[in-house]
């Protein structure tokens, strides 16, 4: 087992807080649906909607505080929502608008280290720019290194991409402007879970643009990265477990819409 029993019990009481603080704000649409009502039930449509909103912010509501729980016993310095260095070089800027210009054209392979070499040589030359950028959805230290992560979809847009790739190097050269005790600094896009199950991830639509082996980890490999071998799966035993205790709370909570 790589969760310890206080994580565990951190983790469900983050599920259930998560859920019932949803039961206290959620609000149903009010549009009319005539026809699915009365095929399905006011309390179906109403579980699907609440599915729905319960998805749009499942990161920040529980996916972000998971992982904190899970990375505190392995790092140091665990942040979720972190705001990211404010500053970066206008040489750096520079270089990140090459690299990105030579990725869309098709005209290099995406190489993490020898990006990172490139920005960190100009990290510090040409003018200091205030600059606003994404923030850090999960961050952590290990002794020698800092950990920035990108918290998104399971099924990301293709046009997306870009834009994940320049946070990723944005802030690695704010990151490495800022950072004065010479740790080394890794950017990573995480996806929580695989939608392709049992099928292996499809990769593909990112390999143009993401270095896949450098940055990006999904399902099991972020979880066991945070926590060890074996995360992921306790992880969705504690999501289970948390199901079957709620099941019933669940199930009362929609019910109340078949009598409005």
């Amino acid at each position: 087992m790589a969760l310890s029993k206080e994580q565990i019990k951190d983790v469900e009481d983050t599920l259930k807080a998560s859920i019932r603080n949803k039961f206290k704000t959620y609000k149903p649409e009010a549009d009319s649906k005539p026809f699915q009502t009365r095929l399905l039930g006011k309390d179906r449509l109403a579980l699907y909607a609440f599915i729905h909103s319960l998805n749009t912010n499942f990161g920040t509501t529980v996916f972000e505080p998971v992982a904190r729980t899970i990375a505190q016993t392995r790092f140091s310095n665990v942040e979720v929502g972190k705001k990211a260095p404010k500053k970066i070089s206008s040489e750096a800027q520079r270089t990140i608008q090459g690299i990105m210009d030579d990725l869309i054209s098709g005209t290099v392979l995406p190489d993490k280290n020898k990006e990172i070499e490139q920005i960190k040589k100009v990290a510090n030359e040409g003018t200091i720019k205030d600059v606003k950028l994404t923030k850090i959805d999960v961050y952590f230290e290990s002794k020698d290194t800092v950990y920035m992560v990108d918290l998104k979809a399971a099924k990301p847009n293709f046009g997306e991409f870009k834009g994940f790739k320049r946070t990723l190097l944005e802030w690695t050269a704010a990151q490495y402007l800022e950072e004065a005790n010479g740790k080394d600094v890794v950017t990573l896009v995480a996806i929580p879970y695989n939608p392709y199950e049992p099928e292996p991830y499809n990769r593909w639509t990112m390999r143009g643009m993401l270095d896949l082996k450098n940055e990006l980890k999904v399902a099991d490999e972020f979880w066991d990265f945070l926590g060890g071998k074996n995360t992921y799966k306790d992880l969705l035993d504690c999501f289970e477990r948390v199901g079957i205790e709620l099941r019933d709370e669940i199930d009362d909570y929609f019910k109340r819409f078949n009598k409005k």
